[in-house]
């Protein structure tokens, strides 16, 4: 998000201290015996444990998701020029991405979910708005309420993978035993391959000895296809992520696929969860495989073969319909950690692709947001592992985030503040902490094009000050941002007032207070306007949501 500055800034030493805090956030669900999430838990009914120790518990929010909440509310002043609010159009609360998985989906699966996803996008309710994206980036579609598109851009999907899917290949040697044998070093996998390709190259006993050559040569070059494609899946979704953070309302991605592995990737996945987390996204997923079963043998288009050891054999190999039911669950827990650590849903072990995509479209009722500061957290890099529990005993279901990575480095805390406001300004809620009203006024300079003016009214009179040398002193950061009709973010302003007033000009001369403008140049049509203001004496904001509809 690009946010033009009108002025100088800079972070007071106050909030320097603030935002060098390292912050561990936790989602949290918690579901009863059938499974409905609840809501009526407390900050002490929850223990947290950092690598076995527990910790502190120092920030708590309880959230409770209702669909029918408006995603802006908004006000007047008697003023002709400013836009009636009570005609305000209504304005999107959800958005949800569907980011389908065509690098590792085959054709059969990805049929099946995209007839479903189809049927469900026909359903759109006014308020949603829908984006369609990839992980081989081929096929995209930003947010929108036109059906049409959202239809005609489901129906391009198709599988996409990165080498094509060679038919009976010799070494059969999957990703998941490719991982195995070149990064787990696993002998009896690598046995297991090599019976395969001394069996389906039909090697003559005098040359099965320089078969294990070819077979790890082999087994390297599958893991170098499958980490790229992985790599290239995780990407799409920290992109996408990143996309839905900037949506004002409530953000849930969907995330369909058949699973795959990241063998070497859990920083980069951890990111992606930590990112979700602090933009309030809501990562489910599909398993798009549905009820999965492991055929013995093979089958009619990949044909398995004998667990018979070869002549010589002195390591044992570990049976293929082993490895094939390992390999399944293994790619299942992506989906499962992007699901379980962020508030969403996995669906798997289920062929109804109507109940599944209606499952993880639609977030839980209730979750609560936990952190903690970690107490002398070395600055490298390493995982610790985290652990949620609830002190009263009872069948509940508890989903939280498995862990996190320590940072390499400390946090600039410039940074930190801009993000914080930058957090703020593409969230939906409100927040009341400042004494700031937002207004608005347009005028149309002809039937194309329009000027928005946004006012931000501060009352200065209730803010808190320092006293330093008989001045009353605070500094002041607003940002003024505008978004189209389907809240896709377009522009913003970012405004700072130094405040060093004396005592006599803050009680005689502000009783109406200070006004900060903000102009757009925009074209007729509906857009949600949204103010948010920091000061650096209190350290809190406020964020006000205004609609508007230029005809």
């Amino acid at each position: 998000m690009a946010i033009k500055d009108e002025s100088s800034t800079s972070i007071s030493e106050a909030a320097k201290l603030r935002v060098n805090v390292k912050l561990v956030l936790a989602r949290v669900v918690v579901r009863d015996s059938k499974g409905n999430s609840i809501g009526n838990l407390q900050k002490e009914d929850f223990e947290l444990f950092d690598n076995g120790k527990p910790q502190v518990i120092s920030s708590f929010d309880l959230h409770h998701v209702s669909p029918g909440t408006p995603a802006a509310s908004t006000s007047t002043v008697p003023n002709s020029a400013v836009t009636p609010v009570e005609n305000s159009p209504a304005l999107p609360v959800r958005y949800v991405v569907y980011l389908f998985d065509d690098l590792h989906l085959n054709f059969a699966d990805l049929s099946m979910v995209r007839t479903a996803a189809i049927r469900r996008l026909q359903g759109l309710a006014p308020t949603d708005r829908v984006a369609i994206y990839s992980t081989s980036g081929q096929t995209s579609l930003d947010f929108t309420d036109d059906r049409s598109q959202l239809l005609e851009t489901a129906n391009k999907l198709q599988p996409r993978p990165l080498l094509g899917s060679e038919i009976n290949p010799c070494p059969n040697i999957t990703f998941y035993m490719a991982d195995q044998i070149v990064n787990k070093r696993d002998p009896s996998v690598l046995q297991a391959a090599i019976n395969n390709y001394v069996q389906c190259a039909s090697i003559p006993t005098q040359a099965i000895s320089s078969a294990s050559i070819y077979v790890e040569s082999a087994a390297d070059q599958v893991l170098q296809i499958g980490e790229h494609e992985s790599r290239l899946a995780l990407g799409v979704l920290q992109n996408v992520v990143r996309r839905i953070s900037a949506m004002p309302g409530q953000r849930t991605l969907v995330l369909v696929s058949p699973g795959f592995l990241t063998p070497e990737l859990e920083y980069d996945y951890n990111d992606i969860i930590d990112r979700a987390l602090r933009g309030q996204v809501v990562i489910s997923s599909l398993d798009a495989r549905g009820l999965y079963t492991v055929i013995p043998f093979g089958d009619a288009s990949n044909p398995g073969v004998s667990d018979t050891p070869i002549p010589g054999q002195t390591t044992p190999n570990t049976p293929r319909i082993l490895l094939d039911t390992q390999e399944a669950s293994a790619d299942d827990d992506i989906l499962a950690v992007l699901a379980y650590s962020t508030g969403g849903t996995f669906f798997h072990n289920n062929n109804d692709m109507d109940e599944g995509l209606r499952r993880v479209a639609d977030v839980p009722e209730f979750y609560y947001m936990l952190g903690f500061t970690p107490q002398n957290l070395k600055l490298d890099g390493k995982f610790h592992t985290l652990k949620v529990t609830l002190k009263a005993k009872g069948k509940f279901d508890l989903q939280a985030r498995r862990g996190y990575f320590a940072p390499k480095h400390d946090v600039d805390a410039a940074e930190e503040a801009k993000r914080e406001i930058e957090d703020e300004v593409l969230s939906s809620e409100e927040l009341h902490d400042l004494p700031v009203a937002l207004h608005t006024q347009f005028f149309k300079a002809d039937d194309k094009s329009a000027k928005l003016t946004v006012l931000a009214r501060v009352d200065v009179k209730r803010l808190h000050y320092k006293q330093a040398e008989n001045r009353n002193e605070n500094k002041l950061t607003i940002v003024t941002a505008v978004f189209d009709r389907n809240g896709n973010f377009m522009e913003a302003v970012e405004k700072t007032v130094e405040m060093k007033w004396k005592s006599e000009t803050l009680q005689n001369k502000l009783n109406s207070g200070i006004t900060l403008k903000s102009s757009f140049d925009v074209k007729p049509g509906r857009y949600l306007v949204r103010v948010v203001a920091r000061d650096s004496e209190q350290q809190v904001m406020s964020a006000e949501n205004g609609a508007v509809e230029i005809p």
